[in-house]
């Protein structure tokens, strides 16, 4: 299993109620299924990647994330992941208000755009950053709302939604002191957990 995903089954309870938002070829939640007894569902709009979710026992919907999640009530997750895809949607507030309606607790990755390389592109040629990270020019890239932890942080705290675990880990998902003292500075992904306002005292263990 990818790395990023190992990193974020050991924030998801065995037999918990799972929305898996983008989820590619199924990997997460099929090993979930295996091995921790979760049920649920994946969104994804990739024809190919909704063959193979399929061909894996994963049940999976065809849905454009940008037009919200309007078929799934309120409360009707344990847990709702999106893995590496808030800065590939238009309206990435609206998601995550999304997220926090249908979800008691709410598992985001995202590239961090305030990491020391960026910083150091941006001032030193003046230009975008493109690496083998971010390998895309600015006007062909797929991810159109880059950000920061602290403009992540920022917009949970408008919304009053609760960070409850931060990792800061760089490209082979590693992380150790020195991106707990300086995560916005030397995190190159977000992966976080963060829980509905309205929930925070019911949240569930792991």
């Amino acid at each position: 299993m990818r790395a990023d995903l190992e990193i974020i089954q050991d924030w998801i309870p065995a037999g918990s109620r799972v929305l898996d938002l983008g989820c590619g070829d199924g990997e997460l939640l099929a090993w979930l299924q295996q091995n921790k007894q979760v049920t649920g569902y994946g969104l994804e709009n990739d024809a190919d990647n909704i063959a193979r979710c399929v061909s894996r026992g994963v049940n999976v919907i065809e849905q454009d994330l940008d037009k919200g999640l309007g078929n799934f009530a309120s409360n009707s997750f344990d847990v709702v992941v999106m893995t590496q895809a808030l800065q590939a949607v238009h309206y990435p507030d609206r998601i995550l208000d999304e997220m926090l309606r249908v979800g008691r607790q709410c598992i985001i990755t995202f590239p961090n755009f305030g990491h020391w390389r960026c910083r150091w592109y941006l001032a030193s040629k003046g230009r975008m950053p493109v690496s083998e990270f971010l390998p895309y020019t600015w006007y062909n890239t797929p991810n159109i709302h880059f950000c920061t932890f602290e403009d992540f942080e920022e917009l949970c705290r408008g919304r009053s939604a609760k960070v409850i675990d931060r990792l800061a880990v760089d490209q082979q998902h590693r992380h150790g002191w020195t991106s707990k003292l300086w995560p916005n500075l030397l995190g190159e992904i977000g992966i976080y957990r963060v829980s509905s306002p309205t929930l925070q005292d019911h949240q569930i263990a792991v």
